[in-house]
């Protein structure tokens, strides 16, 4: 077997015993879980059109936004299904409003320890003689191809969905960013590595996942201990800014090493290096895009999460306060992107008397911006909105259920994210045509079932 191809066999113990972490997957930017809130209700109905929402910036201790969505004029409740409600969005908000004190949700990636004398030869030099290719942010066309596009949709749906948070831990982010920068340029790491904490932990150095993993960079113990850190009752090097940083940094070297492409990287980071090998081998491609259907859903969602944090915070961190990219945003290289106006906050008004933000060369954050619903008040009058907490194939619904599949992926624009568990709620606001709620309740746990075998042969 060829050790550029596969981790020593030797690894495959420390991945078996910690497979468990793989079992818990996380929401984006690391969710935080709420079990002690009461049930509610699972369907929701909009009786009438609503009104164009303004969003506002966010407050910097909130951890988790709030599922965005036109709001109804007045809603009625449906009867209750035979299956376990959700917390509601109010209530996780209220919970979640000290980031520090917090528990993630999220299992960490299945280390990969390797034995010392490994390490010599498999990790790449940390004086900058070993090159490392750059990595891709939205907007590179001639990096993403035919998915940029894509990239960029998904980053737009990240940001609306993840602001509160992104916001918070830009007010938060000085000190941890320079103690990662110091490292990361001691090793010549590309210094957009930083923003992995960021999806893993919300840069909260003292955060604990059921699994056990620890610390900004969410190590598990045994990874943490091959990478030279000391983990006892007493003393825990994974809560370490500086300490912690350098394990991590080392063990993505060895990752690396391995794969020779970031994403990859990033995806055996959250995964365990063993699918994403299986991936290769079945695809005979290095290449993420061409593997990406063979990985696990969460860890392509974890791929695409790191992405979008990184490109947010490089490129487009002026619209975290704005809550969206505006739609005739160009995306593109960041000497591209300083060239472009930034948002100004103005006393201007709308012709209904409501802030709105002017273009200007400030970078102050804008007052207010009136967003116009995507529906119009035809479908606003004639769409209900069910709560789900496990995902259901989009098309395979519509087939189902004989709606238009163009129209459901309209109205669920950012459905993708839930499907790939990087969505900041455990729930999902499904939006439906009135007339197919009951065939859906009467056929939902079938879809479910059906649904989580699609996905597992993706």
């Amino acid at each position: 077997m060829h050790i550029k191809s596969f981790l020593p066999l030797c690894l495959l113990t420390l991945i078996a015993v910690q497979s468990h972490a793989q079992q818990q997957r996380t929401h984006g930017i690391k969710a935080y879980t709420i079990t002690d809130t009461p049930a509610t209700a699972d369907i929701i109905f909009t009786a009438m059109p609503a009104k164009p929402a303004v969003a506002t910036a966010a407050p910097a201790a909130v951890s988790a936004p709030a599922v965005k969505q036109a709001a109804p004029a007045a809603v009625v409740t449906a009867p209750q299904v035979k299956q376990a409600t959700p917390t509601p969005a109010s209530t996780i908000a209220a919970k979640q409003t000290t980031l520090p004190e917090a528990t993630p949700v999220a299992a960490k990636q299945t280390p990969a320890g390797a034995q010392p004398a490994l390490l010599a030869t498999n990790t790449p030099a940390a004086n900058g003689k070993k090159g490392y290719s750059h990595v891709p942010l939205a907007g590179e066309k001639s990096y993403f191809g035919e998915k940029n596009e894509y990239m960029n949709d998904f980053v737009r749906k990240y940001l609306e969905v993840h602001n509160k948070t992104l916001g918070s831990v830009q007010n938060n982010s000085i000190a941890p960013f320079s103690v990662i920068d110091d490292v990361l340029e001691k090793k010549n790491l590309p210094k957009e590595l930083k923003y992995l904490a960021v999806i893993e932990s919300a840069l909260n150095h003292n955060a604990v996942s059921h699994a056990g993993a620890v610390g900004p960079w969410q190590l598990m113990s045994t990874t943490a201990k091959m990478m030279g850190l000391s983990v006892t009752r007493k003393q825990d090097d994974r809560r370490d800014w500086g300490k912690s940083t350098t394990a991590a940094t080392k063990y993505l070297e060895l990752l690396y090493s391995q794969l020779n492409d970031w994403l990859l990287v990033i995806a055996a980071y959250n995964s365990g290096p063993t699918p994403v090998q299986r991936a290769i081998q079945r695809t005979g491609s290095r290449n993420f895009w061409d593997i990406k259907e063979y990985l696990p859903r969460e860890t392509q969602g974890h791929v695409l999460a790191f992405i979008a944090t990184a490109s947010i915070f490089e490129n487009l961190s002026k619209f975290i306060d704005l809550g969206s990219i505006p739609v005739d945003y160009k995306f593109g290289k960041e000497e591209d992107l300083l060239s472009l106006p930034m948002p100004l906050a103005t006393n201007a008004k709308d012709a209904n008397g409501k802030a709105v933000a002017v273009v200007g060369s400030s970078t102050a954050a804008p007052v207010g911006v009136v967003k116009k619903s995507p529906f119009t008040e035809e479908e606003l009058k004639n769409m209900a909105i069910l709560r789900i907490t496990q995902p259901i194939h989009l098309e395979f619904m519509a087939t189902e259920l004989g709606i238009d599949k163009k129209m459901l992926a309209r109205w669920n624009a950012d459905y993708e994210l839930f499907t790939l568990g990087t969505y900041p709620t455990p729930f999902y606001n499904l939006r439906l045509p009135k007339d197919k709620v009951d065939l859906f309740l009467k056929h939902r746990d079938e879809l479910t079932k059906k649904s989580k075998i699609i996905f597992a042969n993706k």
